[in-house]
């Protein structure tokens, strides 16, 4: 009956809903550095059996195919996208980025976050923080002294500065990264920062440069990895089902109006 049309039209306008949500927060954070669009993915509900296939009729014959009629959609989970963003200039002492695989580490106090934005800066106690408005500190901690200039960092993590008085780069920190078996189970957590989840797996340390982990790029940003041009595509699309949908309750509801106007005579 038209009933179950205008449930699963229901879901379809729910998870389109959902969906345009996801959209609208990719766009909005195009200019957000480090930032990982998310993709939503669908799958369809419960399916109502009407006629099994195989089933032998009147004729002896097996039906070839059976009678199904779904229950709608719905949004399974959104997944993360982990491709690399361009990499953009900056002229800062301490921004980085991670050419490759890794996440950098920050101390959000009663667990440890990870973050692809490599726009940190060094706070009033010398600690580099990650420029966010809570300001997590770089974990493992690294302290950069007052007196120390001409900051370089090496692709293998490894901080170097001229103390003062000085002429040749000493060492006096080092950078530590962090990937995780299934990387898209990490979840947002807002700031930039991701947090590990049963789904992601604990991290796995390493240093820049080795193995699987990426190099360090000195004074360089990724950028948002969200490309415009196809997240205004699926929203498109997605406004377009969701009009679909709606058309669907639509002619549902002009159908049970008509059974609803039959008369006997």
């Amino acid at each position: 009956m038209a009933i179950v049309a205008l449930h699963s039209a229901a879901t379809g306008l729910s998870a389109m809903s959902t969906g345009i949500d996801v959209i609208a927060h990719n766009i909005a954070n195009t200019n957000t550095v480090g930032f990982k669009a998310l993709r939503s993915n669908f799958e369809d509900l419960l399916y109502q059996q009407k006629e099994q296939p195989g089933v032998e009729n009147a004729n002896g014959d097996q039906r070839p195919a059976g009678l199904f009629v779904g229950l709608g959609t719905r949004i399974s989970n959104t997944q993360l996208d982990l491709a690399l963003g361009s990499a953009m200039e900056d002229a800062k002492d301490f921004s980085m980025m991670i050419d490759g695989e890794g996440f950098f580490q920050v101390n959000l106090g009663d667990q440890n976050g990870y973050t692809r934005a490599g726009n940190f800066f060094k706070n009033s106690e010398g600690d580099l923080v990650l420029g966010t408005t809570s300001g997590p500190r770089l974990e493992p901690s690294v302290q950069i002294p007052d007196n120390v200039t001409g900051i370089i960092i090496q692709g293998d993590g490894t901080i170097l500065g001229i103390p003062e008085g000085g002429i040749e780069h000493e060492e006096i920190g080092a950078i530590t990264l962090a990937t995780f078996t299934n990387p898209t189970g990490l979840k947002p957590h807002g700031g930039n920062v991701f947090i590990e989840t049963t789904a992601s797996g604990p991290p796995i340390e390493g240093q820049p440069q080795e193995g699987a982990f990426g190099a360090i790029r000195h004074k360089f940003l990724e950028s948002s990895n969200v490309d415009p041009v196809t997240e205004l595509v699926n929203l498109i699309k997605t406004q377009r089902n969701f009009e679909f949908n709606s058309q669907s309750i639509q002619a549902a509801d002009e159908a049970l109006q008509v059974i609803a106007n039959l008369r006997s005579f």
